[in-house]
């Protein structure tokens, strides 16, 4: 057995065009990754490890608002070993919620639901996340003992900041690290937003989709170097979980290119830090620990 500790990979994404349309691959800009992509693509393209650790699990999370989509995403991770959790959507403002959820906990792979997402940033209501159905929503999340992942844009954090306040009990991750403006102009505002945000216990950060919002082509690790400054001061490894947002990552370099460019990140970390970043936070908010009771492929 090998005494290599494993590398997790916490918010990666698959889809089907021919079985179900993703629109926002339609905008420009996107076309190198308007194609199908799944978990097998994946292992091929992960193929560089990180500090000693190579691939082994993965959080899997949803594109679009389908409960649809989200039924299909456990049941491939009921098949897939790679897959150790599942960030689904559900209709938070809906009054049927928690019967959905019941829905999928109980359906193939409904062990694997660890935390649902909205697609906040394209909310246009800068109080999106403060409705009350929405809220409502959240606590039958809670109630059913799922997380929450944050998926917002800088102008946004205020009430990401106010629902960490209002319910303390849930768990949250920023996804993105809430997407700063990495390498185009002055962190300050979005530094100050996310000591805020990080202020609530509860809430821990994907170190992942930087790429994607810096230059996609000249980027270079100077241009993410003082956003992971203010991630690892701010959070501390102990909150910080690595991900790769692949495929769409593709866009400004690739798995393995982040992957080398976040074991340079690491450099100065301690063993258990590294840890602490690739594998540990994900874990233990994810669950990633917890034995899967996978559906038989036969009876």
């Amino acid at each position: 057995m090998s005494d290599v500790p494993p590398l997790v990979d916490a918010h990666h994404h698959v889809w089907n065009l021919d079985h179900r349309p993703q629109p926002w691959l339609d905008e420009p800009g996107h076309e190198p990754i308007r194609r199908a992509y799944g978990t097998d693509d994946l292992r091929r393209a992960a193929t560089r490890t990180i500090a000693g650790r190579r691939l082994v699990s993965t959080v899997l999370v949803q594109c679009v608002t389908s409960v649809s989509e989200t039924g299909e995403l456990l049941a491939l991770a009921d098949q897939d070993p790679m897959i150790g959790a599942v960030v689904g959507w559900a209709d938070l403002t809906s009054p049927a919620v928690g019967d959905v959820l019941d829905a999928l906990l109980a359906g193939p792979g409904g062990w694997s639901l660890r935390a649902l997402r909205h697609i906040v940033q394209g909310e246009a209501d800068p109080e999106w996340l403060q409705r009350a159905a929405v809220e409502r929503g959240l606590r039958k999340v809670l109630d059913r003992g799922l997380a929450y992942d944050v998926l917002i844009r800088s102008h946004q954090f205020p009430q990401a900041i106010r629902l960490a306040q209002r319910l303390p009990e849930l768990p949250l991750v920023l996804d993105h690290a809430g997407k700063p403006p990495v390498g185009r102009h002055g962190l300050s505002d979005w530094e100050r937003k996310v000591r805020v945000l990080a202020g609530a216990p509860q809430v821990r950060c994907k170190v992942s989709g930087l790429i994607t919002e810096a230059d996609h082509h000249e980027w270079t690790i100077d241009d993410i170097r003082p956003v992971w400054d203010v991630l690892l001061s701010t959070f501390g490894p102990d909150r910080l979980m690595f991900g790769s947002d692949w495929p769409v990552c593709v866009l400004a370099g690739g798995w393995n290119r982040w992957a080398a460019t976040v074991e340079e990140l690491l450099n100065d970390c301690s063993e258990t830090e590294k840890q602490a970043v690739l594998s540990g936070t994900a874990t233990g908010f994810y669950r990633l620990s917890e034995k899967k009771e996978r559906t038989p492929l036969c009876s």
